[in-house]
């Protein structure tokens, strides 16, 4: 049984998938959309962000209910927040403002993948697809600060593999979770059959201890 720490990436499974369906579709407009028009595409990128956010929100009230910790998922929440209406209301200015900042975007969330897989869980499948996605965003923000005027299609590759590690993680998280489930029932049930046990022998042992004394 995996042992997850209590920080971010222990985080409710259904957010994982939901995240992952949400850039899935996002990085396929992104991508494979045959319009060019680069204030469209921007739009797209800061619904996306602003839809990201919500659900970071959502997680946050979710941790908080349950005790887990809340300050990263409202950081990011408000990261995602601001970065969607930087773009949303500077649709106008050139696209390099909006190259540099989706960028910059990239890459840092990345980068907090990376963290997140190293320090948050020591399971080797969870760690890899987290260092994997890092990984990939960190090199994905590099590329699309060197794309021109492709680079929202480049960022809708990279919403394309996060999406699809997301969905694998909150696979394997409920996986985890109703192993866990399995596991502390188990732990319970040979509890209290070892307290039984142990019952039995000391009302055996008292009940010698009263015939010897008669």
């Amino acid at each position: 049984m995996a042992h997850i720490n209590r920080k971010y990436i222990d985080s409710h499974w259904l957010l994982f998938i939901t995240k992952g369906l949400v850039a899935l579709a996002f990085g396929a407009i992104s991508l494979f959309n045959m319009r060019r028009d680069i204030p469209y595409m921007i739009t797209l990128v800061g619904i996306f962000l602003l839809s990201f956010s919500i659900l970071e929100f959502i997680n946050a009230l979710y941790r908080a209910r349950q005790k887990t910790g809340w300050a990263i998922s409202v950081s990011l929440a408000i990261i995602d927040a601001v970065v969607a209406l930087a773009l949303l209301f500077t649709i106008t200015q050139d696209s390099t403002w909006h190259l540099y900042i989706i960028a910059g975007y990239t890459f840092l969330r990345g980068f907090f993948e990376i963290i997140a897989g190293f320090r948050a869980t020591i399971d080797p499948t969870d760690r890899f697809t987290w260092v994997f996605g890092g990984m990939f965003g960190a090199i994905m923000g590099i590329i699309v600060f060197n794309s021109g005027d492709f680079f929202v299609r480049f960022f809708g590759v990279y919403l394309l593999i996060i999406g699809t590690c997301s969905l694998f993680y909150g696979v394997h998280n409920r996986a985890q979770k109703i192993e866990d489930r399995a596991a502390r029932r188990e732990s319970a049930s040979l509890a209290a059959k070892t307290r039984k046990r142990r019952e039995k022998a000391a009302k055996a042992k008292g009940k010698k201890i009263v015939k010897r004394s008669k």
